[in-house]
Formats: structure tokens, sequence, C-alpha cells
């Protein structure tokens, strides 16, 4: 069996939102990630993923997103051995001012621009990837949209 992790790559001002994760965390503790979080086990619904995402975000962030859409996905092994799913959605920031509002789980927030993130080789690899990833599809959906307008 397979954890679900569902994060944002959440995007405002030709930048990105990374948290650093709190130390107390089991995995990767101290570590910048993307924010997000486990999906519950709530039997049959719709929109597990979605409304997860959306929780995580505003419980450990607290700002309002809208889901542009699908980025990518990666199976890892946690720190404890645990096999994990990581879904990544591609995210507008919407309303609020983000903070580490939840400081069992997020010591601090950074907002990066792309090529602050992706030319630093101390950032984990799939970090770097999946914003890569995320600002690609950005620059798709908005030329999609300026042709859509036009």
């Amino acid at each position: 069996m397979f954890i679900v992790n569902v994060e944002g790559a959440i995007f405002k001002d030709g930048k990105w939102l990374l948290i650093e994760r709190s130390i107390l965390e089991e995995h990767a503790g101290g570590e910048l990630s993307l924010v997000g979080g486990k999906v519950d086990r709530e039997g049959p619904s719709f929109d597990i993923l979605e409304r997860t995402l959306h929780r995580e975000i505003e419980e450990e962030v607290g700002i309002k997103v809208k889901i542009h859409g699908y980025v990518n996905s990666s199976a890892f092994l946690t720190d404890m051995g645990e096999h994990v799913v990581d879904i990544v959605f591609l995210c507008e920031h919407v309303s609020g001012e983000a903070y580490a509002k939840s400081p069992e789980e997020v010591d601090g927030i950074l907002w990066l621009t792309t090529e602050q993130i992706v030319t630093n080789e101390e950032l984990p690899d799939y970090l770097r990837r999946n914003i890569q990833h995320a600002h690609c599809l950005l620059k798709e959906n908005m030329k999609l949209n300026k042709e859509q307008c036009l």
C-alpha cells in the first residue's frame, strides 16, 4: 500500500511558494518543499485530491489558491521506509498572506523565482524538477489563455 500525498506548486507575481519543513517533521525535517500533505481515508468521495490540497495549504500557510491542473507525479520512500505516491498540482495564489501557520509542520516560508529554484543545486532534485514542470505548464496555460482571448 502507498501513502497518497498531494502538493501545490503555488505561484504569485512570478515566484513560487516554498516552505521550510519543521525540524519536528518525521520526513525531510528542515528541508525546503512545496506545501501539501497526506490524503485522509474517507470512503467513497469526489475531488479528494483537490480538497486535500486546499485543506493542507490553508492549514499550513493560511492562504487560498485556485488549482489549475496536474503537474506530475512521483513515488518515493520516506525516511521511515513508507512508500508514497506524490501528486503535484499547479496552483495560483488567490488570497491571504502566506505565513508559517502550523509551527509543527512549517518553520518558514519563501517566495522564489523559477531560476532561483532550478539552478540551486543544494535543493533536492525532485523539488527542482517539480518547479521546472510547473513553470512549463504555467507558460503553456498563459499562452492558451492569451490565444483564447484573441
